[in-house]
């Protein structure tokens, strides 16, 4: 930003499967907003309505693009180096060239061009690690891993600052570490393999552990009064917090994976931190101490002390990583 004073800000944008997120930087968030997915037509909408929401935006700040650094996008599904996303069912995307296809809508507005626009590409799960370095519960790293426990289990890696991407965008993957022991795999997983850690330290996973263990146990739980259709992991966690036996537990069998499948990656990796987020890691402390514990139990001793901290930036991680992607290659 000093070598280049005219080209101030940055728009960070993070696709979901339900809502696209946006924010507007400059070097802070200065603007954030959503719109819903329109996953009509196998996602063919998605872009050129992303590019109308970043014009849109540049006309009522009155930026123009000689002002935009660029814009950073993280989306649900592997990305290659080059931009191109080559599967992601969430979307209804197959080979679509996101960053290359984004410029070319943005292109059709007056006074842009490509020459003029510069976009970025990352998985999300990528992007919001990236977040968390620049502004949340990795500030001041330069090397983290973050796990992204919701309905699914998602990762991040970053190394030296930069996203570490993979030969074929799937570098990350956290939840597909083939870690359960046999006795505790319930089922498949969503990917087709048995044992991935997403298993059961997912919100889906977790809540069919503890449905399985509940039909082999006479132990009294609070749980049983909740039914099965509607127990989730947010009882579990409460019930466990509460005092529940059986619920603590289950929540203990988790952060033993858990902490498991850090070990490994930190194993690779060697990260300065260890980063929790996503939906499920609203139980805080509680899983936060529970994972350390078993993390440096099973970790090697040259990197048993790694903190195990949990994300701060909620859902913005990853608009904000999404514009760090742009913002750090001018570092």
């Amino acid at each position: 930003m000093q070598n280049n004073p005219i080209k101030k800000w940055v728009i960070g944008v993070d696709v979901g499967g339900t809502e696209i997120k946006f924010g507007l930087f400059d070097n802070k968030l200065t603007e954030k907003w959503s719109i819903p997915t329109n996953r009509s037509d196998s996602g063919s909408h998605i872009l050129p309505e992303i590019a109308g929401e970043v014009h849109r935006c540049c006309l009522r700040n009155g930026i123009s693009p000689e002002k935009l650094r660029g814009i950073g996008i993280g989306v649900p599904g592997p990305v290659h180096d080059g931009g191109e996303v080559r599967s992601c069912v969430n979307l209804g995307w197959e080979n679509v060239r996101a960053a290359e296809v984004l410029t070319g809508y943005l292109s059709g507005f007056p006074g842009w061009t490509p020459e003029n626009i510069h976009v970025r590409c990352a998985n999300d799960a990528n992007a919001a690690a990236l977040g968390e370095m620049w502004l949340g519960g990795g500030r001041g790293c330069r090397s983290l891993v973050m796990v992204t426990l919701g309905t699914g289990v998602g990762g991040g890696i970053v190394i030296g600052g930069k996203i570490l991407n993979g030969s074929r965008g799937c570098a990350g993957e956290i939840g597909h570490l083939p870690c359960l022991s046999e006795a505790d795999i319930v089922g498949r997983c969503n990917c087709g393999n048995r044992g991935c850690l997403e298993q059961i330290a997912s919100a889906t996973g977790i809540v069919a552990y503890a449905k399985r263990e509940m039909q082999r146990t006479s132990v009294k739980t609070v749980l049983g009064k909740a039914g099965e259709e509607t127990l989730s992991a947010e009882m579990i966690f409460n019930a466990g917090k509460a005092g529940d036996a059986f619920a603590d537990g289950i929540a203990e069998k988790m952060a033993f994976y858990l902490g498991r499948g850090m070990a490994a990656v930190c194993a690779v990796v060697n990260p300065e931190k260890i980063l929790i987020g996503g939906g499920v890691s609203a139980a805080g402390e509680y899983l936060r101490a529970k994972t350390e514990k078993h993390f440096r139990e099973q970790a090697f001793e040259g990197f048993r002390n790694t903190p195990v901290v949990l994300a701060e930036l909620g859902n913005q991680a990853g608009i904000a990583g999404a514009a760090y992607m742009i913002i750090s290659e001018q570092e």
